[in-house]
């Protein structure tokens, strides 16, 4: 079948979006994922979004990795969602569904501004700390060990205004950029310096601010469409 998607990305990180609501989705298969991410093979991309029917949204965006595995929550790729869903519905705003949370999202002085939903602190150790974003990241101070679970953050510099990571994403490898895990960031820099002034998150592929919105992280930072085509699906 002719599969019909959009590519995106967001501070390099990238992403193949398929439309649920309109197209027909083969099965959504561990070989079927991994062969469209591939980026030799197939479209080539950090993860597949698949957008389906929600009750509670505009949308229900389904996050797979490249390696097959399904994320909870993904910051670039919901700014990347929204851009598509405000210019297909002419909104400002637009509300799209995660496994565990609905979040809204709109356009800012910064780019696509998402509220990515409240974090949680889940440990404190010398050179780390744990968060939960939705999915589960670690963020590194000081050194940096393999932590298969967990998305991982290894904090290279920073300060009151501006922190320059790396990131190493769960089922994807290193990437370029990561929302959720400049969210995380963020957090875990607040919780050491006890400042919650807004930080401007530098990745290798870009840069995005975050800041805290009463009980929500906001995200926001700017989004771009590299194609759109058909994946001769088997």
């Amino acid at each position: 079948m002719n599969l019909p998607f959009v590519k995106m990305q967001a501070q390099g990180n990238d992403f193949v979006i398929l439309d649920g609501l309109v197209d027909d989705l083969p099965a959504l298969t561990q070989d079927f994922i991994q062969n469209i991410c591939d980026r030799h093979f197939g479209i080539g991309c950090d993860q597949l979004l698949v957008l389906q029917h929600s009750k509670e949204a505009d949308v229900l965006m389904l996050i797979y990795n490249a390696d097959g595995s399904q994320a909870a929550n993904c910051g670039n790729g919901l700014r990347c969602v929204a851009d598509l869903l405000m210019q297909k519905l002419k909104q400002d705003s637009v509300s799209i569904a995660l496994a565990d949370r609905v979040v809204r999202a709109k356009k800012t002085v910064h780019g696509i501004g998402v509220q990515m939903g409240q974090a949680v602190i889940e440990a404190v150790h010398e050179n780390y700390t744990d968060v939960d974003m939705g999915n589960l990241h670690r963020v590194y101070f000081d050194g940096a060990a393999a932590c298969p679970e967990r998305n991982v953050e290894i904090i290279l510099n920073y300060n009151d205004q501006d922190v320059s990571i790396k990131i190493i994403e769960r089922g994807v490898g290193e990437t370029l950029a990561c929302g959720s895990g400049a969210c995380a960031t963020a957090v875990a820099v607040w919780q050491k310096t006890g400042s919650a002034a807004a930080l401007k998150i530098h990745m290798p592929g870009g840069e995005v601010m975050v800041c805290q919105r009463e009980d929500n992280i906001f995200l926001a930072g700017g989004v771009s469409r590299v194609c759109k085509g058909e994946f001769y699906a088997l």
